[in-house]
C-alpha cells in the first residue's frame, strides 16, 4: 500500500495571489525514507502541512486536488485518526512542549490515549535509547539546549509510534554538533523502524545517503524525484534550481563530464574512494 498519494494537489493561502504548491502529483511507498529538498519559500512545508492535514485544518485558503494516506481521504480523518497515523515535528521544537520535565512530555500522549503502564514505560526506554535523552528525563525541556529541545521533540513524536514521521527543517536552528545528533537519529529511525520517514531538509550532504528517494521543490511543483543516484543526475540542472549536490558527488561528475568515468555518481564521501581509486588507476595505465 502507498504511504502517501496527492493527486493534482494545490494550495493558495488566503490573501495571497499565486498558489503556494500546484499540480503536485506524488505517490510515497509505505517503510520509505523520503526527503524533500528545495529552496526556501517553494513549497516544501505546504506540501508537508498537506499530507499531516494542518492544512487545510487549520490554515484559510483555496484546495485543490486530493491527499491520501493509506488510502484515505486525509481531509475526512479526525484529528486523533491523523494523530496515530502521522506524527509531525516542527522546526522550533518548543512548539509542541506542554510539559514541565523531559519524561512528562514523552509519556503525556501515550497516557491520553491509555496505554497500560508497561507499555508507556518500554516506550519510554526505546525512544530515549534511540534519541540519546537518556540523561535528560528530569530536565525540564525548556531549559535545555537546542539540540537537546529537538531530540525531546523528535522523541515525544516518536514514542506515539506512527506510521509516518514528518520533520519540518529539524536542523535549521541547530549548531554543527545539534546537527550532527539529528542525523544519527534518523538513521537510527531508518535502521531500527519501519516508519515512513519524510524530512524537509537543507543539508544535501547528511540527507542524500539516508534518503530512499529525494523530491526536489521549485516555485511550488515538483522539479524532480527520484533515488539519489538518479536525482543527481545533470548537477546543472539541481544548480539551477538552488541545489547544491554534495561536493564528492559534484567532483566525480565533473571528472565523468571529461570523459575518464562513465558510471554511477556516488552520494558520499565514503562510496566515492573507490570510484576515484579506480579513475586513478585507470589513468595510470593500471600502474597505480
Amino acid at each position: 500500500m502507498k504511504a502517501v498519494v496527492t493527486k493534482d494537489l494545490g494550495w493558495k493561502y488566503s490573501g495571497r495571489k499565486r498558489f503556494a504548491i500546484e499540480h503536485v502529483d506524488l505517490e510515497i511507498e509505505e517503510n520509505t525514507f523520503v526527503s524533500i529538498v528545495g529552496p526556501n519559500e517553494h513549497g516544501k512545508t505546504t506540501l508537508v502541512s498537506c499530507i499531516k492535514g494542518l492544512i487545510p485544518s487549520s490554515f484559510h485558503g483555496v484546495w485543490r486536488g486530493s491527499v491520501e494516506i493509506f488510502g484515505q481521504d486525509v481531509r475526512k480523518l479526525s484529528a486523533q485518526r491523523l494523530a496515530q497515523e502521522i506524527g509531525f515535528v516542527f522546526a522550533d521544537p518548543e512548539a509542541q512542549f506542554t510539559s514541565m520535565t523531559v519524561e512528562e512530555e514523552l509519556v503525556f500522549g501515550l497516557e491520553n490515549i491509555g496505554l497500560p503502564l508497561g507499555e508507556v514505560k518500554e516506550r519510554l526506554d526505546w525512544v530515549s535509547q534511540i534519541t540519546m535523552i537518556g540523561d535528560l528525563l528530569d530536565k525540564s525541556p525548556y531549559e535545555i539546549s537546542g539540540g537537546q529541545k529537538q531530540r525531546v521533540a523528535i522523541a515525544s513524536v516518536l514514542a506515539m509510534r506512527p506510521r509516518i514521521i514528518i520533520l519540518d527543517e529539524p536542523t535549521s536552528m541547530l549548531d554543527p554538533l545539534g546537527k550532527d545528533f539529528i542525523f544519527e537519529i534518523l538513521t537510527n529511525i531508518k535502521k531500527e523502524t519501519e516508519m515512513t520517514v519524510i524530512v524537509v531538509e537543507h543539508n544535501i550532504e547528511q540527507i542524500a545517503p539516508l534518503s530512499d528517494v529525494m523530491i526536489l521543490m521549485y516555485e511550488g511543483s515538483i522539479a524532480k524525484s527520484g533515488p539519489p543516484e538518479v536525482f543527481f543526475e545533470n548537477s546543472d540542472f539541481l544548480i539551477e534550481h538552488g541545489i547544491q549536490p554534495p561536493q564528492a558527488t559534484a567532483f566525480i561528475d565533473n571528472v565523468r563530464k571529461l570523459g575518464d568515468y562513465n558510471g554511477p555518481l556516488p552520494i558520499s564521501l565514503e562510496a566515492s574512494i573507490p570510484v576515484l581509486a579506480n579513475i586513478l588507476d585507470h589513468r595510470l595505465g593500471g600502474k597505480g
